[in-house]
């Protein structure tokens, strides 16, 4: 069996993207080469690895145990590069990183910052998911590290709290609710909501637990940041329900009120996870120190 680490890195590239032909973009390879790379694979192994259908390709059986092979192959050949790296011209390398919405807005931008000013040769690819399909991302191998809240299990994930992360109810200035210092959800189901984009993770993680309360939200309007969220709840529009965190970096002049929201769900701590079963490569390493030096205690 001769597969080379361009094989290896086409395999795993083509699943991830559900494509060979966006597989082999990121390979830099034409489609044609890349698609002679996996016809010799299939024909070394003599079995199939991809079923393609017009959607894109899955995985065989026997291609989601080369894909497991593969990823611990060049994770391996990644932590060697990035450690050799120290006695040459400095490190270089990616790290994969998911994080949820709440991370993405408020704690990640300084930490990243000061990681890439530290180590100016690696690259953090970052995304935005749910939580729920950020732990599943890390147990599959396709992604380094992983910012989630506690609400999800991590069970098999080296897992490190970093931020409180509560979520609290934004009320207009002058609201009938503004004297209160606290709520439940289902007591403001009724009234007009401010949202995220329709699909945000944040989103659909409070639209799924006001589901399991009987109740469907009313969107007045729905907009692309928390910025914008506050400044239409601040002009009376609606309610919306947001982190904590993100209040400090506003003006309080506008008079907009936060309660604390009672559900269970509402009261977060974010964690930093990884596999726990692996090692991780040495610039993942880095950058998961390089956060957990900033962690907060545990949420009581």
């Amino acid at each position: 069996m001769r597969f080379d680490l361009t094989d290896l890195r086409l395999f795993v590239n083509a699943v991830e993207a559900g494509s060979l032909t966006a597989g082999a973009e990121r390979t830099h390879l034409s489609l044609a080469s890349a698609s002679q790379r996996v016809l010799g694979m299939e024909d070394t192994l003599g079995t199939s690895l991809l079923v393609r259908r017009k959607s894109g390709v899955q995985p065989t059986e026997a291609g989601s145990t080369l894909l497991a092979h593969a990823r611990r192959v060049l994770d391996q050949v990644e932590q060697l590069r990035s450690e050799l790296g120290v006695y040459g011209q400095g490190l270089q390398g990616r790290v994969r990183l998911l994080c949820n919405t709440s991370a993405m807005a408020q704690h990640l931008p300084r930490a990243l910052a000061g990681f890439l000013a530290a180590h100016p040769r690696v690259s953090v690819d970052l995304q935005e998911r749910p939580s729920e399909e950020i732990v599943e991302a890390l147990r599959s191998g396709l992604a380094d590290l992983g910012i989630v809240s506690d609400a999800v299990a991590s069970t098999g994930l080296h897992a490190i709290a970093w931020a409180r992360d509560d979520l609290v109810l934004l009320v207009p200035p002058g609201d009938p609710l503004a004297g209160r210092r606290s709520i439940a959800l289902a007591d403001a189901a009724q009234r007009d909501f401010v949202g995220l984009a329709a699909g945000t993770p944040l989103q659909e993680h409070v639209a799924a637990h006001a589901r399991r309360l009987g109740r469907r939200l009313a969107y007045r309007i729905q907009v692309s940041s928390f910025d914008a969220v506050c400044a239409m709840v601040e002009q009376g529009i609606g309610v919306a329900v947001v982190p904590r965190a993100v209040l400090p970096a506003r003006r309080r002049a506008q008079g907009a009120q936060a309660l604390a929201l009672t559900d269970a769900w509402a009261r977060r701590q974010l964690l930093v996870c990884s596999r726990a079963d692996a090692p991780l490569p040495r610039n993942a390493r880095l950058l998961r120190d390089a956060l957990t030096r900033q962690a907060a205690p545990p949420a009581t």
